[in-house]
């Protein structure tokens, strides 16, 4: 039995300790915004939260993120009330297949919460594991500028073209 802190939930799960954490979100939880890509943490579709920092939960064993705080996509928002980097994506159509959005969105949150002021290269830097076959990396990367936009203007009260100075 292991403890899983998700998405500020506790679940208790009974799953061979060694079990990927992505399989215990996607089979067990239900969690399944996070996916199987490539199994080898080369892809970053199965990219999630730990403690703050973007992890592939494809290689992590489920018994080293107990007791921590694991954050998936269902975690930034709801579909009613999409959370800044969700409504971010949505605006700017990232997705095309949406495979890889999950993963990306996550990367791209545990960057703007670590260092909010976040420029172009630093977001190209940090998405830099993060595969999209579909090709649409320019909306992904305009996405998360906006997503940064977002979280400022929501955390001084601003609107969203007012933070990024364009008022």
């Amino acid at each position: 039995m292991i403890n899983l802190n998700v998405n500020g939930i506790s679940h208790h799960v009974d799953v061979d300790p060694a079990t990927p954490l992505l399989y215990v979100l996607r089979n067990d939880l239900k969690l399944n915004g996070a996916k199987f890509g490539c199994g080898l943490g080369q892809c970053g579709a199965c990219t999630v939260m730990v403690d703050g920092k973007p992890v592939f939960s494809c290689l992590t064993p489920a018994m080293l993120v107990e007791g921590r705080e694991v954050k998936t996509v269902e975690g930034l928002g709801t579909i009613e009330n999409p959370g800044p980097m969700q409504k971010a994506f949505i605006e700017e159509q990232a997705a095309q297949c949406g495979y890889c959005i999950a993963g990306m969105m996550m990367r791209a949150q545990a960057l703007l919460e670590a260092k909010p002021d976040a420029g172009d290269a630093d977001i190209r830097q940090a998405l830099e594991p993060n595969l999209c076959r579909c090709g649409t990396h320019m909306r992904i990367l305009r996405a998360v500028s906006r997503a940064r936009d977002l979280m400022k203007s929501k955390s001084a009260g601003l609107a969203p073209a007012a933070a990024a100075g364009r008022a």
